[in-house]
């Protein structure tokens, strides 16, 4: 297989692994994880009930994988807008370019320190650059300066906002009283209450950083993309703080190595399982099978008419790159050819890989026959009498009748060889011993030649009166 990759594919790897330790970075620590953990554990079965030809499995698995990615929508919305809004490169871009106020980190560090003391519990979420409006709920707004006083009072054990989260963005307290996702980890110790989950499930799914007081224990903590981290002092916290929101030192980035090597243990394990469903999606790369393709065409100029087509169908010999792509027999493959280049008389048209219809993943490596031969005439329009046919003889009294065919006479049009041989349009068969007289009767007209067509805006039909000759 190794004589078949390609720098696409090499890239298709790298891609793939990056979008997919994002996933892993993003959801590690959330519910969402789990379900992805799931969906991967049954496409490997897929894949190995396909492989084993496990027909009935592998089908009820492929239909039950479109229900469940319309159920991970409907249930996880949340968590995939947030994570969209995280891959899109133009979200700085638009974002206000204002300067951002900074908070006082030093009162706000002694204020929860002294709440920790008195055994109150607190949860502050500092909003950096995501939004957080889906995550964080029935909040009451505020948009008040940040004091040790305000502060105080709204985490007062029973003032009405104290049960809930404040929100604290651009140096001001934005909102009181919010409600926010609990962390699903189930390595979670148990002491940990309510407040901690909370902290972690929002530092889970989005950059903030959530400090958080335990009304239990007294101690204060800095939930940061799902780790809870123990702050020790005012000092500690204050210092903490203005590292991660900062955004002075938050423009600081690690060098490309350290980028690259950090966390290796997962980065690697992702590579391998990307290698791996790479391989199994190319298991079939190189794969030569043939298909039959009927010749289209389309593009014939107005003044020419398609007379003969040598041949109707081609052989064609397809390369596949991956097991996605469809079977020969399931694929609906057609070689369309572009006739707007043809003259009158016969012209061969070489048949490309532009010309076929093919699926991704899939390349035309022969055809057979390599071109097509078209035959082309001059489009001619010529008006001939109607002739109407006859079955049987006139009766007695009718002998001396004359039949009046209405309207007497039409237009046909068609390839000028065709046209030139044509001199009338006979009608379908009228039983003339049936024949009333002065009685009017309807016959549908018949096309002289296979490619002649008679030009009528009305149905095509007759009108035969019976009338005494003079």
């Amino acid at each position: 297989m190794a004589s078949f990759i390609r720098i696409q594919d090499v890239a298709d790897i790298l891609i793939m692994t990056f979008l997919l330790y994002q996933l892993y970075s993003w959801f590690r620590r959330t519910r969402a994880m789990q379900v992805l953990i799931g969906l991967g554990v049954l496409t490997l079965i897929y894949f190995a009930t396909r492989f084993l030809g496990l027909y009935m499995t592998s089908w009820i698995l492929q239909e039950l994988g479109t229900v469940l990615i319309v159920l991970i929508i409907v249930v996880f919305q949340a968590e995939i807008r947030q994570a969209l809004y995280r891959f899109s490169l133009l979200r700085h871009l638009f974002a206000s370019q204002k300067e951002s106020r900074q908070s006082n980190f030093q009162e706000i560090s002694e204020t929860l320190f002294d709440l920790a003391k008195q055994r109150t519990g607190v949860i502050i979420v500092f909003q950096r650059s995501e939004s957080l409006s889906d995550l964080m709920l029935n909040g009451v707004r505020l948009d008040c300066e940040i004091t040790p006083q305000i502060l105080e009072s709204i985490f007062f054990n029973g003032a009405p906002l104290h049960d809930g989260a404040v929100l604290i963005s651009d140096g001001r307290i934005v909102t009181a009283s919010c409600h926010l996702p609990l962390s699903a980890n189930p390595e979670l110790p148990q002491f940990l209450g309510t407040r901690h989950r909370a902290a972690l499930g929002l530092s889970e799914r989005t950059d903030a950083v959530v400090a958080v007081v335990s009304e239990e224990r007294g101690e204060v903590s800095l939930a940061v993309a799902g780790e809870l981290r123990p702050m020790a002092s005012p000092a500690h916290l204050m210092a903490t703080l203005d590292e991660l929101i900062n955004p002075v030192r938050e423009t600081v980035k690690s060098s490309l190595f350290r980028q690259l090597f950090n966390n290796l243990l997962p980065k690697t394990a992702i590579l391998l399982i990307v290698i791996t469903f790479w391989a199994l999606v190319t298991s079939r790369q190189g794969e030569i099978t043939t298909a039959v393709a009927p010749v289209r065409m389309h593009g014939l100029p107005g003044d020419l008419v398609l007379v003969r087509t040598i041949p109707e169908e081609v052989d064609v010999q397809l390369k596949s790159f991956s097991t996605l792509t469809p079977l020969p027999s399931k694929l609906d493959i057609a070689a369309d050819l572009d006739l707007s280049g043809i003259r009158e008389g016969q012209t061969s048209i070489r048949i490309k890989s532009s010309d076929l219809n093919l699926p991704s993943g899939m390349t035309m490596s022969s055809v057979n026959p390599t071109a097509i031969r078209i035959v082309a005439e001059r489009k001619e329009r010529k008006t001939v009498p109607v002739r109407v046919v006859l079955k049987g003889k006139l009766s007695r009294g009718l002998s001396e009748s004359a039949l009046i065919v209405e309207p007497a006479s039409v237009v046909v049009e068609g390839p000028a060889g065709q046209i030139a041989r044509v001199d009338s349009v006979a009608t379908e068969e009228i039983d003339a011993g049936r024949l009333v007289k002065g009685k009017e009767y309807s016959k549908n007209l018949i096309p002289p030649l296979k490619m002649v067509t008679i030009l009528r805006e009305d149905p095509v039909s007759i009108r035969v009166s019976v009338h005494k000759k003079k």
